[in-house]
């Protein structure tokens, strides 16, 4: 019977927890369902929540989580699954370092043991910390994406992606992946069968390969730069009309050269870049809130040919439209 370790501490989501041992407990329940008729029939799970000195943990909504014993680095395991901190400011959680260094130590031992890691969101930033990420693929919130990517470069950062998997560590985005992270777990100890029939059981969608239609140019871009500030919001307050670097640049008084240098070096990516993507955010934001049809959201952003229109946006479309019925859709807005 496989085992998985689930090592808690204070200020996690409580979904985050309580999330994977549903899927698990799930898990167990379509493999209780199955005629036993083979000796290759898959194992029912088992799992322990467990903290640095065994005592209940409260999470950042200050909700209590019991827990079935300490942590043990040494304590065999299948898997060891570590949600993320729920914070703004990963700094300061790292200062935590009563809480911080036994777990890295107790990471790094698990994993020398063959030990698969799991974890989700800014748990990544820990598997990170512990230098077992370097090299290897990872994801995290994609909010935290700049964040993480500056702060551990040897990291092959995929932000896009929902899920990644390489030399037995499996990362995943925010919160709510982490029931496709436990599913991911539910496949590697139980089987591909029981995992999808779980999925299906629990309507987890397990089709999601993407953070991209769910990014926000309003996220993880704060800088103290007044001037380029000043070119977001007209670059903002203009996106009908063609973009012009020599006009922005103009409007600031400042020269073309200095703007893009400013751009670059407090968002990290050039004008016209940031515009495309500010683009996508806000045509996402208008199909998410307006009645608009695509063709009228993509006018409104600047994109004249539909044709150009990014994937992302045009998949967003996808998901919203069945929420509005066709005939209202077609009114536009109120």
């Amino acid at each position: 019977m496989p085992l998985i370790r689930i090592w808690v501490y204070d200020g996690i989501l409580a979904s985050g927890v309580a999330g994977i041992v549903d899927v698990f407990t799930a898990a167990n329940s379509v493999t209780a369902r199955r005629p036993r008729r083979r000796s290759d029939m898959p194992s029912q799970l088992r799992w322990r929540v467990e903290s640095l000195n065994g005592r209940p943990v409260q999470t950042a909504s200050g909700q209590v989580i019991g827990v079935d014993g300490p942590i043990g680095a040494r304590s065999s395991a299948d898997a060891v699954v570590i949600p993320g901190p729920f914070v703004g400011d990963i700094e300061r959680f790292f200062a935590r370092l009563d809480t911080v260094e036994p777990l890295l130590a107790a990471l790094r031992r698990q994993h020398e043991r063959g030990t698969l890691l799991a974890s989700y969101c800014t748990g990544s930033f820990i598997l990170a910390e512990a230098g077992l990420l370097d090299g290897r693929v990872a994801t995290t919130h994609w909010a935290k994406g700049r964040t993480f990517a500056m702060r551990y470069p040897a990291v092959d950062l995929r932000v896009a992606e929902i899920l990644t998997e390489q030399n037995r560590i499996v990362c995943s985005g925010a919160v709510t992946t982490s029931l496709n992270l436990a599913l991911r777990l539910v496949e590697k100890f139980a089987g591909a069968d029981v995992a999808a029939e779980t999925g299906k059981l629990m309507l987890i969608d397990s089709n999601r390969i993407s953070q991209a239609s769910y990014v926000s140019r309003t996220s993880d871009t704060q800088h103290s730069d007044a001037l380029v500030a000043r070119a977001q919001s007209l670059m903002e307050k203009s996106l009908q009309r063609g973009f012009s670097l020599a006009r922005l640049a103009r409007d600031l008084s400042v020269s073309e050269r200095t703007l893009n240098r400013r751009f670059k070096l407090a968002v990290g990516e050039a004008p016209l870049q940031y515009l495309q993507a500010l683009r996508v955010d806000v045509a996402k934001r208008l199909i998410e809130t307006t009645r608009l049809k695509l063709d009228a959201v993509s006018g409104r952003v600047g994109y004249n040919d539909l044709s150009t229109f990014p994937s992302s946006v045009q998949a967003r479309n996808r998901a919203f439209a069945p929420r509005i019925p066709a005939s209202v859709r077609a009114q536009g807005p109120r």
